[in-house]
C-alpha cells in the first residue's frame, strides 16, 4: 500500500488461516488450506504446467493467455479435439455454500468457454455434496443454488445446448455412483481424504456422487472431458481417472512372456530384449532363461524387481522373449471376451484371464478393446482431464473465502458495495508514495492487480499488461489504480445484475429442479 492510501489501513489484513499443520501443498477438497508455491503441484502431484499445452489450444481464453490456468492433467485430447471438431465434453460443480463471488466467476467462465469451443457443456449444483459435507438445509441449498444458476446464465451458458443439473435428482448419476462404489472402498478414501471411523457415510457416499459427475458426461459416448477447477479439487481428478481405468471391461499394456510383469519388472524385460544379440544363441529368438541369467550377472543386484522378475524368467524356461502387446480381462463378461478373441485379427495367444497378440499396435489395441467394451454394454470411459486456475486472493489477503465476507466480492453485492471493497482492498504497494515511483509496486502480491487480471481487463491483454507495466514501473500508485478498479467493478456488477434478471425466465425453462423434493 502507498502512502497516498496508507491512512486507511487500521489494522493488519485478515487472512483465511489454513487448516492447522497443513503441509503448503496438501490439496483438500473441504478444508481451508491454500497453495503458496504452484511449483510444487508439478514436482508432488504431477500436474503438468499449461504454458507447455498452450500453443495447441486454438483461441485460448484470455485466463489461459495470461497464466490464471497454470496447470492441466492430460488436457491434450481436449486440445485435439477442439481443434480437429471431434466431440469434447467440459463439466464443473458448484457446492451451493453461500453467495456466488467472483472467485467462483472462474470456473463459470472456463465451462462457458468450452461450450463456446464447441464442446458439450454441463454444470451441476453439489447439493448432496452440501448437504453431506457442510450440513446445509435443503432450504438454502435451494436459495443459494438459484443464485448460482443465474449468474451462470447471465454470463453466457446455454441451457439449451448444455445441461444443468443437481446430483439429488439425477438418478443416472446415482446409478453411475453405486457402480463406481463398486470398485472403491473405505481405506483408499481414507488415504486420500483422511477419512476415519468418525466420518459419516453419506459424507463417503457424496465423494462417489462426485466421481459419477466428472464420468457423467461420457455415459453416452466416451469422449475427452475437461473438468476446469481450483488445484484443491486435484484428489477428486485423482481418484477418478482411476475409477474410469477400473471400470474398463478391458486393460491393454506390454509383455514380453506369458507370464504378468509389473512396470518395474517390465523395465528390465524391455532391457533384456534389446540386449539379446548379446546374450542369445539366436538372436532373433532371445529364450527367457537366457534372459534371466543375462540379467542375474548385467544389471545391479539391488536394482528392484530384478530378484521377482528373473524368478519368472526361470520359470518361463525355453519361452521365447518376445515383445506382444496384451489385452486383460478386467471387468468383461464370458460373451464380451469371446467377441474380443474373434475380433483379433493376425497370430494370438490366448490364456484364461488375458489375450497376448503380436501383429497389433497398442493405439489400435486399446480403440479395438474400447470398440468391443461398447458393443457389449460397457462404458469405454476415457480417463478425465483437468486444468487448475489459481486461487484469487483475497480482498484483505490470504485466499478469497465465501465465509469471510470482507475477501471476496459476491456476484450478488450492491455495486456500491463492490465498489467499497475494492477501494478498502489490501494492495501490493510501497510503504510511500516516494518508494513506489522509485521501486515501483508489487503487482504478482497485489489482490487489486488480480482483479485486473482475472476479471476487470477482459479479453484486452494490452489493458491487462499496461496495468502491470505501469505498477512496477512506479507510474501507477495505488489510490489511483484502486479507483479505476472499484469503477470497473461498480460497472460490472451493475451489468451483471441486469442481465441476472434478463436471464430469469430462461432459468424457469431450464430443465433444472429449482426446489428439492427433499425440502421438509
Amino acid at each position: 500500500m502507498t502512502g497516498d492510501d496508507a491512512s486507511e489501513r487500521s489494522e493488519e489484513p485478515q487472512t483465511d488461516g489454513g487448516a492447522t499443520g497443513a503441509d503448503e501443498v496438501a490439496l483438500d477438497p473441504w478444508g481451508s488450506s491454500s497453495v503458496s508455491d504452484y511449483r510444487k503441484l508439478f514436482e508432488e502431484f504431477g500436474i503438468e504446467e499449461f504454458d507447455e499445452i498452450l500453443p495447441e489450444v486454438p483461441d485460448p481464453h484470455y485466463l489461459m493467455r495470461r497464466g490464471v490456468i497454470f496447470g492441466h492433467r492430460d488436457y491434450r485430447p481436449v486440445a485435439e479435439a477442439m481443434r480437429d471438431g471431434e466431440p469434447f465434453a467440459a463439466l464443473s460443480g458448484f457446492m451451493p455454500t453461500g453467495d456466488p463471488h467472483i472467485g467462483h466467476k472462474l470456473v463459470f467462465d472456463e465451462i462457458i468457454w468450452h461450450q463456446q469451443q464447441g464442446g458439450d457443456a454441463y454444470a451441476l449444483i453439489a447439493d448432496l455434496e452440501a448437504h453431506s459435507a457442510r450440513g446445509l438445509s435443503w432450504d438454502e441449498i435451494d436459495e443459494h443454488s438459484r443464485n448460482y444458476l443465474l449468474s451462470l446464465l447471465a454470463l453466457g451458458f446455454d441451457p439449451e445446448e448444455g445441461e444443468l443439473y443437481r446430483q439429488s435428482t439425477n438418478r443416472a448419476v446415482q446409478d453411475l455412483a453405486f457402480e463406481l462404489g463398486i470398485e472403491a472402498n473405505f481405506s483408499e478414501l481414507g488415504a486420500i481424504y483422511g477419512f476415519d471411523g468418525e466420518t459419516d457415510v453419506s459424507h463417503m457416499q457424496s465423494v462417489v456422487t462426485q466421481m459419477a459427475d466428472i464420468l457423467y458426461p461420457q455415459l453416452e459416448e466416451p469422449k475427452p472431458t475437461v473438468i476446469p477447477v481450483g488445484p484443491d479439487q486435484d484428489p477428486h481428478v485423482r481418484l477418478a481417472r482411476d475409477l474410469a481405468s477400473r471400470m474398463r471391461a478391458f486393460g491393454v499394456t506390454t509383455a514380453y512372456a506369458s507370464f504378468e510383469a509389473t512396470d518395474a519388472e517390465l523395465a528390465h524385460l524391455s532391457a533384456a530384449y534389446e540386449a539379446r544379440g548379446e546374450y542369445a544363441e539366436e538372436a532373433e529368438t532371445p529364450r527367457c532363461e537366457e534372459a534371466a541369467a543375462w540379467l542375474a550377472g548385467a544389471r545391479e543386484p539391488d536394482a528392484p524387481a530384478l530378484e521377482s522378475v528373473v524368478d519368472k524368467l526361470e520359470n518361463a524356461g525355453m519361452e521365447p522373449l518376445r515383445p506382444r502387446t496384451r489385452f486383460l480381462n478386467r471387468r468383461a463378461g464370458a460373451d464380451a471376451f469371446e467377441g474380443l478373441i474373434e475380433a483379433i485379427d493376425g497370430e494370438k495367444r490366448v490364456f484364461e484371464e488375458h489375450v497376448d497378440v503380436f501383429d497389433l499396435e497398442r493405439e489400435e489395441a486399446r480403440e479395438l478393446a474400447r470398440e468391443i467394451e461398447l458393443e457389449y454394454g460397457g462404458y469405454g470411459f476415457l480417463p478425465p482431464s483437468s486444468i487448475y486456475h489459481r486461487f484469487m486472493t483475497g480482498l484483505t489477503g490470504g485466499k478469497m473465502s465465501s465465509s469471510i465476507p470482507a475477501s471476496h466480492i459476491s456476484l450478488i453485492d450492491d455495486p456500491e458495495e463492490g465498489y467499497e471493497k475494492v477501494k478498502s482492498a489490501t494492495t501490493g504497494g510501497r510503504e510511500t508514495a516516494e518508494l513506489q515511483r522509485e521501486l515501483g509496486g508489487r503487482a504478482d502480491e497485489c489482490p487489486v492487480y488480480e482483479l485486473y487480471a482475472y476479471l476487470l481487463a477482459g479479453d484486452d491483454d494490452e489493458f491487462a499488461k499496461l496495468v502491470y507495466d505501469e505498477c512496477v514501473g512506479g507510474e501507477r500508485l495505488c489510490g489511483d489504480c484502486k479507483e479505476q478498479a472499484a469503477e470497473l467493478m461498480r460497472e460490472f456488477l451493475a451489468e451483471h445484475q441486469e442481465k441476472r434478471e434478463e436471464v430469469e425466465e430462461l432459468l424457469e425453462a431450464a430443465e433444472i429442479e429449482l426446489e428439492s423434493p427433499r425440502r421438509g
